[in-house]
């Protein structure tokens, strides 16, 4: 079981084989692309449409945590002196969104009641990069332990 909802999200593209390897929060140091990185401590708040009797402080509280997955590419390699060849996996991103959107994240600690892929931004090549983000919010419980600590 993942300790969080990005390794929850780790754990489920992994689990699809994309054959790139992911990541928690960067890759290794000299770690070639293409590879993902999930990262979570983007804004998290109530999920007002969840959220039960507030006078019950043993009531469920529903968040809805916003999550970033990056995906980076190399987007060519030269071929000769004056060719070059795309090398960037048309269509990833959008493979792991739509296997994102409406998962159910098992290995995550929490009740997950809802994963929604928000968008996908294509960041423009940089150093023969091209790096794809998506916003993912995921519709949780809010752990007792991670309020108060053990």
């Amino acid at each position: 079981m993942a300790a969080s909802t990005s390794g929850a999200i780790k754990a489920r593209l992994e689990g699809l084989q994309f054959g790139v390897p992911v990541f928690r929060d960067g890759p290794r140091e000299g770690q070639a692309p293409p590879f993902i990185v999930v990262q979570e401590g983007m804004p998290a708040g109530l999920d007002a449409s969840g959220n039960g009797d507030f006078g019950d402080p043993d009531a469920p509280i529903a968040i809805a945590e916003t999550i970033t997955v990056d995906l980076v590419q190399q987007a060519r390699i030269k071929t000769g002196s004056t060719t070059t060849k795309v090398t960037e996996r048309y269509g990833l991103a959008e493979a792991i969104a739509h296997a994102l959107h409406g998962c159910q994240l098992p290995a995550h600690p929490a009740k997950v009641t809802a994963v929604r892929v928000q968008d996908i931004d294509r960041i423009p090549i940089a150093d023969n990069r091209v790096r794809h983000s998506i916003t993912v919010q995921v519709h949780r419980e809010l752990l007792r332990e991670e309020v108060v600590p053990q």
